[in-house]
């Protein structure tokens, strides 16, 4: 790239694009890596040089501004070539869930409207299956090598120019669109321009304190809001993002000792999974400076714990996949009260208060504002929410009401302005009449010394109507029962509250992101009780 005229080629795209940002790392950080994949080390230098290589090759197959690129991948270097190509080629990237069956991945393939499909080795073969029934794909492009009847997407790199596309990018183009998890449905995208996910990354870069240079072990998933945050305000402050296919604890622990990262992002089974390895203490973590939790609520034993450890190096942020995603977060001083009364250790079960430039209030049935210890539906309103559900105007109507989001999760607020969590709106339990909130128990369960993971569900019954189910998996070679579990609810929480069932499992069903599927658990218990029946 030239840089004869440094400042003036500064200003070759507008403000507020993601094409401004990967032109400026680029000019100013040319040799710092921007992204670690394995054996693979690219900077940013070479990432702005594969990004217009792409960008340039989508425009011969006849890609155009505005047209949609699928992605159904693992993390990969590739991955981050598609979301380059889509922020400075005005396309727009839309990520799916690699877990998803393959009538699910036909009806959101199909519901995105993609016209070129970007494909992981491990899905070459579910892709290849539903070709047929894609109607939309014009163009199959493989990642990570070549396949049958696809295009290699090493091969567009090697067969096209690096110079800047002749495309201009505006600040309220399109750019991504993010879908809903599905745990309680099907899934919905989210859609969202350059500025949206700039504010966000702005916010996301005050939380943590991200610098250039900085190093982030990135586990989640790029096609999760988490992943896909984490990824942009890494990028926004030219830091180096170290992707990983897949976790492990040892081998993440083992990449933070080598690559002496400073932040990483997880979600709390991958805490759990950490701290429950025999030989934790040989790992040096020194380098962090951040971990940085959120996507499901954490255990306050598991984070007491993990603090312990690991040291004063975690902070929270609460958000979702329609908010941009910051809504709230738990800064590291917040969580530094161990050594506090118990009065103060209560904030660290609160997702923090309002992020800058985020307005939260929580409101009745009615649309009122509670008051402070009072539960109702949370409610956000910031510049970084989504424009819109990508093609569902009756769903953005419901969800989005003079400006505010409605996030469908339960919760209270103190008044010093910290959020309560209590629940998703569609977890609430209602047992014979009373209102019994999952999250209540399982924080309960997860003080018992045999529990490893929780989960609790309502279910079916004839005379409660609906019955507290716990889900439970135990740790390595403990041992308890059904009954001395609801004893010790009862002894914590009210007789009602505390679950009436118990079972015990290997694992819980957790989607890619680390949360636990209660949509899986309750279907799976529906389905036993109408058996039995």
């Amino acid at each position: 790239m030239p840089t004869k005229n440094i400042l003036r080629e500064l200003c070759r795209y507008n403000i507020d694009t993601y094409a401004d940002v990967i032109c400026r790392n680029a000019l100013l950080y040319p040799d710092q890596e921007a992204f670690v994949c394995g054996n693979t080390r690219i900077t940013f230098s070479e990432f702005n040089t594969r990004v217009n290589k792409l960008v340039h090759a989508l425009h011969e197959m006849g890609v155009r501004k505005g047209d949609v690129l699928g992605i159904l991948s693992w993390n990969c270097l590739e991955y981050a070539d598609v979301y380059g190509a889509a922020m400075k080629g005005g396309f727009i990237a839309s990520p799916f869930n690699t877990r998803l069956q393959a009538n699910e991945l036909e009806h959101i393939i199909n519901y995105s409207e993609a016209t070129t499909l970007f494909v992981g080795a491990e899905l070459l073969e579910v892709v290849n299956s539903l070709r047929r029934r894609l109607p939309k794909v014009r163009n199959f492009i493989s990642f990570e090598g070549p396949a049958p009847n696809m295009i290699a997407h090493r091969g567009l790199l090697a067969s096209h120019p690096g110079h800047e596309p002749d495309v201009c990018v505006d600040e309220d183009d399109l750019v991504g669109i993010i879908y809903t998890s599905g745990t309680t449905g099907l899934p919905r995208g989210a859609l969202y321009t350059h500025r949206r996910f700039i504010e966000d990354a702005k916010t996301l870069a005050i939380d943590m304190g991200l610098q250039p240079g900085h190093k982030r072990i990135q586990i989640t998933p790029l096609f999760h809001i988490a992943g896909n945050t984490h990824f942009r305000s890494s990028l926004y402050t030219a830091g180096c993002n170290v992707l990983l296919k897949f976790f492990d604890p040892a081998t993440t622990l083992q990449i933070i000792q080598d690559e002496r990262a400073t932040h990483m992002d997880i979600v709390p089974t991958h805490l759990v999974a950490m701290l429950n390895l025999p030989d934790l203490g040989k790992y040096d973590i020194s380098s962090m400076k951040l971990m940085w939790y959120g996507a499901s609520p954490m255990p306050l034993e598991v984070l007491k714990k993990g603090m312990k450890v690991f040291g004063p190096i975690f902070a929270q942020g609460y958000g979702q996949s329609e908010s941009g995603p910051a809504i709230s977060h738990l800064s590291k001083e917040d969580h530094d009260v161990l050594d506090r009364p118990e009065a103060e250790q209560k904030k660290l079960m609160s997702a923090g208060r309002p992020d800058i430039g985020v307005q939260v209030r929580i409101v009745d049935n009615a649309g009122n504002d509670v008051k402070p210890g009072e539960v109702g539906e949370i409610i956000v309103r910031s510049k970084q929410i989504m424009v819109e559900y990508w093609h569902k105007p009756d769903d953005t109507k419901a969800s989005i009401k003079d400006g505010w989001l409605y996030t469908g999760d339960m919760g209270y607020y103190d008044e010093q302005g910290y959020i309560y969590i209590v629940d998703r709106r569609k977890d609430l339990i209602i047992s014979g009449g009373e209102n019994v909130y999952p999250r209540e128990v399982e924080e309960v369960l997860y003080r018992h010394p045999t529990v490893l993971e929780a989960a609790v569900i309502g279910i079916p019954d004839p005379y409660w109507v609906e019955r507290v189910h716990a889900v439970v998996v135990l740790k390595q070679g403990a041992s308890t029962t059904d009954e001395e579990l609801i004893a010790f609810c009862k002894e914590h929480i009210a007789g009602y509250k505390a679950p009436k069932s118990v079972e015990f499992v290997d694992s819980l069903p957790k989607n890619p992101a680390g949360k636990i599927l209660k949509r899986e658990l309750r279907a799976k218990y529906r389905a036993d009780l109408e058996g039995r029946v």
